[in-house]
């Protein structure tokens, strides 16, 4: 009998031992924080027929450009006339990863009337480029080791962070931390970039 019970009591403590960390690899989202799991949408029937300005950035989706702050500055401003939502990421960047599907989806959801642009930061280009091929998205990145863009952004208490300008290039919002839905983003979106409130 007290054999009996020691031996439910060591499988009481190894099954709390267990579960913590089950639920921690849940938590962190071992296997599935790149979102490579789930295929991206089908963008060529999403954004046919897009406006000039924003078809061009969909021919560069998922490129890595250069030319630093400088040459996102001029992309922004041949936005102008359509709000523009611009994540700032890191492959390196777990909760970045965590949050690509939303992009991806709201990217071919809204990519006809919002300019998509991501700003890789403080990150390494091939690792960047590797990450990209698992998880495109529909626009292109600017890469930025030395962080310039995401400062000029206000992108300065770390990764992701997400900045929203109106239709007019002002921008309105930035947002630090991840978006844990689709619904949370595309509500930012509505609210910052196509209503142009500022918050």
């Amino acid at each position: 009998m007290l054999r009996s019970s020691h031996t439910r009591i060591r499988k009481y403590l190894a099954l709390g031992l267990l579960l913590p960390a089950a639920f921690a690899g849940v938590a962190c989202g071992d296997g599935n924080e790149d979102g490579s799991g789930s295929p991206p949408p089908d963008y060529a029937q999403a954004l046919e027929g897009s406006p000039a300005s924003l078809a061009n950035l969909h021919r560069q989706s998922n490129q890595l450009l250069g030319g630093g702050k400088p040459a996102f500055e001029e992309r922004l401003a041949k936005l102008n006339g359509f709000p523009s939502v611009v994540n700032v990421w890191a492959s390196w960047c777990g909760p970045c990863r965590a949050e690509f599907p939303h992009f991806q989806q709201a990217g071919a959801d809204l990519g006809r009337k919002v300019a998509f642009i991501g700003v890789d930061s403080d990150d390494d280009a091939d690792a960047a480029a590797t990450f990209l091929d698992s998880n495109p998205v529909p626009y292109p990145s600017y890469s930025d080791p030395d962080k310039e863009i995401a400062t000029a952004l206000g992108a300065t208490l770390g990764f992701p962070a997400t900045a929203f300008f109106d239709s007019e290039g002002n921008q309105t919002h930035i947002r630090h931390g991840p978006y844990a839905t689709e619904a949370e983003l595309k509500a930012d979106i509505r609210r910052f970039a196509i209503d142009g409130e500022s918050g």
